[in-house]
C-alpha cells in the first residue's frame, strides 16, 4: 500500500493573485506549477494549508466535512502571513468543482479524499525578508488515503518534551509549512532513540501539542485538552471531538494541564490518552516517556472511549448516522 499522502490526483484547481485581484480558477495539471527560483515562498517560507476530507457514503454521494471551518482557518493563517486576503467563495468552489471532477477516484470507507488547499507567496523577491509577498498562488491538491499511522491499528508512543516548543508562540494557530520542518528533527531523534512516534511537545511542563495532531486526556468521563490560545494549532478534528463527547454527555475541560498532572491522571486504570487530526481522526496513545522512563496510559492498549468518540465521528462523515451538527458539504 503507498505510504499516506503519496498519490495524488492527476489535476488540481489553481488561482493566482497579481497584487490587486484573483485568476479565474481553473483546473491543471498537478505537475504544472511553476515558480520563479526567487519566489517569496523559496525563501521566507510564505506558505500555508490546510487538510480536510471528502467521504463517499452509502448510496454513492459524495460529502465534504467541515469545509468551512478549514476554509476559515486558511483566510487566518494567509493573514496571520501577511499574505494576500483570500476569497472564501472561490476558495470553496475550487475545493467542490476538483472534488467532483475526481468523485469516481473517492475511495470507500475506510478512506476518503484527503484534500490539500494551499496558498503561497510567489513575488520573486529575495529583498524582502521583511516584507510581505504581493503576489500568491492557491491551489487544491487531491490525494485518495487510508490510515495515516502505518503501524496500524496500535497504541502510539510519545516522547514528552518539557524543554521546546513545537513552534515560536505567535506562530501557532498558523498552518504553516515551517511549523512542521521545525518538529521534524526532534520527532526523528525521539523515533530513533525511543522508537516514539510523536513528540509531545510540553514548553516548561504545559502540555500542548504533538508536531502533527492535537492532544487529548481521557479520565473516565471527562477530556482534558489545552485551552485555546495562539500557541497551538485549532484543530477542527480537536473541535469535532469535543462536540460529540459533550453531546454524549461527557464533561470537556479546556485547561492548562501539567506534565505531573498528566502521568499522574495516565496511571489510573481506565484513563486514556489519544491524538486527533484530520489525517489521524483520534487514535489512542498507549505510552508516555519521560526522562528516560516509559510511562503506561491505562493499560498501554486501545482506549474503549477514543474507539467509541472515533467510530462516532467516522459515522457521520461516511453517512451511518445522523449529521446532526451540519457538518457534511454535498459536492
Amino acid at each position: 500500500m503507498s505510504a499516506f499522502g503519496s498519490v495524488f490526483m492527476p489535476e488540481m484547481a489553481i488561482s493566482w493573485f497579481d497584487g490587486s485581484s484573483w485568476s479565474e480558477s481553473q483546473v491543471v495539471p498537478s505537475e504544472s506549477l511553476h515558480l520563479h527560483a526567487g519566489a517569496h515562498v523559496l525563501h521566507y517560507s510564505s506558505t500555508c494549508f490546510e487538510g480536510l476530507k471528502a467521504f463517499r457514503h452509502a448510496d454513492g454521494s459524495i460529502k465534504i466535512f467541515r469545509m468551512d471551518r478549514n476554509i476559515d482557518r486558511i483566510a487566518q493563517s494567509s493573514q496571520l502571513l501577511a499574505l494576500p486576503e483570500i476569497n472564501k467563495d472561490q476558495v470553496a468552489e475550487m475545493i467542490k468543482s476538483v472534488v467532483a471532477k475526481f468523485a469516481a477516484e473517492v475511495p470507500e470507507a475506510p478512506g476518503s479524499m484527503y484534500i490539500r488547499p494551499t496558498h503561497i507567496g510567489t513575488e520573486p523577491a529575495i529583498g524582502k525578508a521583511a516584507a510581505p509577498t504581493l503576489s500568491s498562488c492557491f491551489y487544491v491538491l487531491l490525494s485518495p488515503v487510508g490510515d495515516y499511522f502505518s503501524g496500524g491499528d496500535r497504541a502510539l508512543r510519545l516522547l514528552i518534551d518539557d524543554k521546546n516548543m513545537r513552534c515560536p508562540p505567535h506562530m501557532g494557530m498558523v498552518k504553516s509549512g515551517g511549523n512542521y520542518a521545525g518538529a521534524l528533527q526532534p520527532t526523528m531523534k525521539a523515533r530513533a532513540e525511543f522508537q516514539a512516534d510523536q513528540v509531545l511537545f510540553c514548553p516548561n511542563g504545559d502540555v500542548q501539542e504533538t508536531g502533527a495532531a492535537n492532544f487529548l486526556l481521557i479520565d473516565g468521563d471527562e477530556i482534558i485538552t489545552k485551552a485555546l490560545d495562539s500557541t497551538f494549532l485549532h484543530g477542527v478534528t480537536r473541535d469535532s471531538i469535543l462536540t460529540i463527547a459533550r453531546d454524549m454527555g461527557m464533561k470537556v475541560s479546556e485547561r492548562q494541564l501539567s506534565i505531573e498532572e498528566l502521568l499522574e491522571r495516565s496511571a489510573k486504570p481506565g484513563c486514556e490518552a489519544a491524538l486527533s487530526g484530520t489525517a489521524a481522526v483520534l487514535t489512542s496513545v498507549g505510552t508516555l516517556i519521560h526522562n528516560g522512563q516509559e510511562f503506561t496510559v491505562g493499560n498501554g492498549a486501545i482506549g474503549e472511549t477514543t474507539v467509541k468518540l472515533r467510530r462516532a465521528l467516522n459515522d457521520i462523515q461516511w453517512g451511518r448516522s445522523e449529521d446532526k451538527f451540519g457538518w457534511l458539504i454535498d459536492v
